[in-house]
């Protein structure tokens, strides 16, 4: 599956919801927050449907994430069926990490391959202040557990937000020298309006890399694999990794190999485009699985050349992160 500017399309991000357990402030407001009707949810009997359709048209990884997908019920058997369709994709899942421990090792059964924990301050007071909620310790209690269970290699996505976080970008960085995990700073994106943060608040990928020099030696590393946003390093002789994604900066949509599809059964072919592509009505007039294919072929090609955030001609959009998938 390939868009018009020839890149192959193999990685697909399957939101399964929209509601979330925090209230982070660069993603939801603290109250009032629009959450999609149920009956407007895809049934997971329906994203199995568009799974199986998206592996025969060559996704080779596929995404769940929400809102945060582990607040859904049946996430975990709705894991092992997607396993169940091919043992040849690679099924991930990003967290915010309030309910990991106690789902993990069933999460490893049913066949997911590794976590992404979405953390953006490893202080209690402050891990209150932006999420609008209580759970430092769950998160951490989190890692430990998928660690554990084997979904690995873990990674840790953290924002840096000017004037908030970003002055623990060396503590993060820190936790690589003992840990072998990979801790990712991906620049903060306005992707919508009304928020507690803004433009003025991104921390560009420079900068977090100024940053990091702080903490020691930064050693570049080759890409391995298939295409992705990170810049990777590490520090010398430490077990773990340091991805900086300059989403905003540099933006990396030549590379881009990934398509969205929302908790509403919506197609974004690009995160940050307002073109969404109705899927949820072709699958509720009960619609072949030539035809679905011939929509998410469709959608490939919809893919714009690149992004525009962060120019002037840029308009943010009406659906908040948690209600697009991330």
């Amino acid at each position: 599956m390939q868009d018009n500017y020839g890149r192959t399309i193999e990685y697909l991000r399957l939101s399964v919801t929209d509601r979330c357990n925090l209230r982070c402030r660069y993603c939801m407001p603290a109250s009032g927050v629009e959450t999609i009707d149920h009956a407007d949810i895809l049934s997971y009997e329906e994203m199995l449907r568009v799974v199986a359709v998206a592996i025969r048209c060559g996704v080779k990884k596929i995404r769940v994430t929400g809102g945060e997908p582990l607040v859904r019920k049946g996430i975990v058997e709705f894991i092992r069926d997607m396993s169940d369709l091919s043992k040849k994709i690679e099924i991930t899942l990003t967290t915010n990490g309030i309910l990991l421990a106690d789902m993990a090792a069933d999460l490893r059964k049913a066949g997911l391959s590794r976590v992404n924990v979405s953390l953006d301050t490893l202080r209690e007071d402050r891990f209150l202040e932006i999420t609008r909620r209580a759970g430092l310790q769950k998160v951490i209690d989190g890692l430990h557990a998928a660690e554990a269970v084997g979904l690995t290699p873990l990674k840790i996505n953290m924002v840096p937000i000017r004037g908030v976080n970003d002055d623990e970008i060396a503590d993060f960085a820190r936790l690589t020298l003992d840990q072998p995990w990979e801790v990712r700073f991906i620049e903060f994106m306005p992707v919508s309006d009304g928020l507690d943060y803004t433009p003025d608040n991104m921390f560009p990928a420079a900068d977090i890399i100024k940053a990091l020099e702080n903490v020691g030696k930064l050693v570049s590393e080759l890409r391995q694999g298939p295409a992705g946003p990170a810049r990777m390093f590490h520090f010398p002789d430490s077990p773990g990794h340091i991805g900086v994604i300059p989403a905003v900066s540099e933006h990396f949509c030549g590379e881009c190999n990934r398509m969205r599809i929302t908790a509403d059964g919506r197609i974004r072919p690009c995160l940050f485009s307002t073109e969404e592509i109705d899927l949820r009505g072709a699958l509720r007039r009960n619609a072949s699985d030539a035809e679905l294919e011939a929509i998410l072929r469709n959608a490939a090609c919809a893919k714009p050349e690149r992004h525009h955030i962060g120019e002037k001609d840029f308009r943010q959009g009406k659906r908040r992160m948690h209600g697009i998938g991330g």
